[in-house]
């Protein structure tokens, strides 16, 4: 029996490539493995997949009865909806511990590191397996992506030396500017509707009794927000009664700026305050400087709130 390998609902270029990649070194290691994903490509993932002339990951969401490995996440709200019924053989992240449960020992490849590419290339390194030129392309894109070409306080020194030597592999030397041409795609706003916006990089959080969903969407200029704020901010409405959720907040990141202007719906606006030492304004907005990483610099926060 296949054993499937995917990421997070909304799956972002390191959930999408980290199935591709993971897949591939579980199969020369012997295993039968194939990677799947839970929601739909965004345009940065299918920009990097056509660069390197890979297919997505097959479209699937039911995993009862199967065996699977976990990539880039490890919360319940994160996952399919029948997760309890699979076997889970192991996980590949770089997130905090979740609140997953297993019923046997897995593998556990877990660093705190910027993205999950950087320990999958780690893995190939320990099991001394060659590393082809189109996966180490995609692998090293989705570095560039989740550390925001090493500007993310997620990022460490072991990204930067994988990111390297997966450039070398496919004979890329300015890596950077690579990055910088994969931004501008994903800085492109105009060709989404707003729910899509709001739901390319969002992630459902259970916090206590509550679930607080948190996305982001990255650019080289929040100015191309200035028109669409109102819609966002409908989107959030919705996707926060539709899903009972407490909170929804949208993090507007400016990567040129090295900034969030965080967006927020909430049934109580003085806790997301007091998680970041801030005052909303009258449009329950804030400018959060210096603030790039989801994981690392709201999750956290808003935890001990709640």
């Amino acid at each position: 029996m296949a054993t499937y390998i995917f990421g997070h609902t909304t799956p972002d270029s390191d959930s999408i490539v980290g199935a591709l990649s993971l897949s591939y070194l579980k199969n020369q290691l012997g295993e039968d493995t194939i990677p799947t994903r839970q929601g739909n490509i965004n345009p940065e993932t299918a920009w990097i997949l056509e660069k390197f002339g890979y297919e997505a990951p097959q479209l699937k969401n039911s995993y009862a009865g199967e065996n699977v490995y976990l990539i880039d996440f490890m919360e319940s709200s994160q996952s399919p909806k029948d997760i309890d019924e699979a076997t889970i053989l192991g996980i590949v992240d770089h997130h905090k511990l979740g609140d997953l449960k297993t019923d046997a020992p897995l593998e556990m490849w877990v660093r705190p590191v910027g993205c999950s590419n950087t320990i999958v290339k780690q893995m190939f390194d320990y099991y001394d397996i060659e590393i082809p030129k189109d996966i180490a392309g995609m692998m090293m894109c989705a570095i560039l992506s989740d550390t925001v070409i090493f500007k993310s306080p997620t990022c460490t020194k072991e990204d930067t030396k994988a990111c390297k030597e997966l450039a070398q592999i496919v004979g890329i030397e300015d890596y950077k500017a690579v990055g910088m041409e994969m931004f501008i795609i994903k800085s492109d706003v105009l060709s989404a509707s707003p729910r899509e916006l709001v739901l390319r990089d969002f992630k459902d959080f259970n916090m206590g009794e509550n679930i607080i969903g948190v996305g982001q969407l990255e650019v080289v200029d929040l100015s191309v927000f200035d028109t669409m704020k109102a819609e966002l901010k409908e989107e959030m409405k919705k996707l926060k009664e539709e899903g009972g959720r407490h909170s929804v907040l949208l993090l507007l990141t400016d990567i040129m700026q090295e900034g969030s202007q965080l967006l927020a719906v909430s049934d109580e606006n003085g806790k997301i305050e007091n998680a970041f030492d801030v005052q909303l304004d009258s449009d329950a907005e804030v400018w959060l400087k210096g603030v790039m990483s989801r994981k690392k610099q709201i999750i956290p926060f808003l935890e001990k709130q709640f």
